[in-house]
């Protein structure tokens, strides 16, 4: 059989899924060795992350209104909790969740834009936080947005899944 002389591109109109990342306050700062984007400049596909910035990286840091938030163990599986919750409630389907000291990764299939998606989640597991009494109401525990990648095709699907549950070492989901 002859090869095809046209692109077989994507039909679907929705993402199977959303990978859905979100980063806990001050653990991420502009500046730092290990990268970063901003909105205007460093944030497109394929291209280098910001370079080392001392300069901003104090300035930031001072900038701060209270020390970064490092999630302990039972502040992870109260935020996982707040996930599935939201996810049963609203009929998403939650396809792995995996609450990190400093970020939150989630794989979900919802009829919704992602980023609203990633605001309920945020919302959610602040209340839950401070609901158990183990986040103060002085605490903002997030960093603004997050990551929201849609995934098209069953392996992308299966590979952030894999990311989410396996995958926490130095090798980033793409």
């Amino acid at each position: 059989m002859s090869k095809p002389d046209y692109i077989d591109f994507q039909t679907r109109t929705e993402p199977l899924a959303y990978l859905i990342t979100f980063r806990t306050y001050g653990t991420r700062l502009h500046g730092e060795d290990r990268g970063s984007i901003d909105r205007r400049n460093y944030n497109r596909y394929g291209t280098p992350g910001m370079p080392v910035n001392k300069k901003l990286l104090a300035d930031e840091t001072r900038a701060l209104r209270h020390a970064p938030v490092i999630l302990k163990l039972n502040q992870r599986k109260i935020v996982e909790l707040a996930i599935q919750e939201v996810c049963e409630q609203r009929k998403y389907a939650l396809h792995a969740v995996n609450a990190r000291s400093n970020h939150v990764h989630s794989v979900v299939t919802a009829p919704r834009k992602p980023e609203y998606v990633l605001d309920s989640f945020k919302s959610y597991a602040t209340r839950r936080l401070r609901e158990t009494n183990l986040l103060s109401d002085s605490i903002k525990p997030w960093a603004r947005h997050g990551s929201t990648p849609y995934l098209w095709t069953e392996e992308e699907l299966e590979r952030a899944i894999d990311y989410v549950i396996n995958g926490q070492g130095d090798e980033p989901f793409r």
